[in-house]
């Protein structure tokens, strides 16, 4: 799995459509075959050179005020993505936290009750990307 790294990889992800919605995350995905449309003369021509799954995490300090926190569910977002790297497609996708975690519940920054619940919310994400569409 690759990951993004640039501020146009990101632009073009999130410009693409949303596979899937939980309380707190939502995945967006696009396909590789973007092209860069004005492109610095050190940027290669495609955003995504390799043909891959490309994974991305957004955890703006909107949403998780501390470090500790944006840090710890970005670890449980490629840690989960890991494990269902094989049945996403061979597109860019990007995690983004869309809202933030109530802190009257998790008092602790990086707590063990609130890193089981980003994995379960991350978990149930995922399943739903991956699941067959039926028409």
């Amino acid at each position: 799995m690759q990951r993004l790294k640039t501020r146009p990889q990101f632009q073009a992800v999130l410009a693409g459509h949303t596979l899937a919605r939980t309380a707190h995350f939502a995945l967006h995905c696009c396909a590789l075959d973007v092209a860069v449309v004005r492109a610095p003369p050190a940027v290669p021509p495609t955003l995504f050179p390799v043909h891959a799954v490309w994974l991305g995490a957004m955890v703006p300090k909107r949403w998780a005020k501390r470090a500790v926190t944006r840090n710890a569910i970005k670890r449980q977002i490629y840690n989960v993505s890991a494990d269902f790297e094989s049945n996403l497609s061979e597109r860019a996708h990007v995690v983004r936290l869309r809202a933030g975690f109530d802190r009257t519940h998790f008092v602790s920054a990086s707590s063990d009750a609130l890193k089981a619940a980003v994995r379960a919310e991350l978990q149930q994400l995922f399943s739903r990307a991956c699941a067959p569409t039926t028409p």
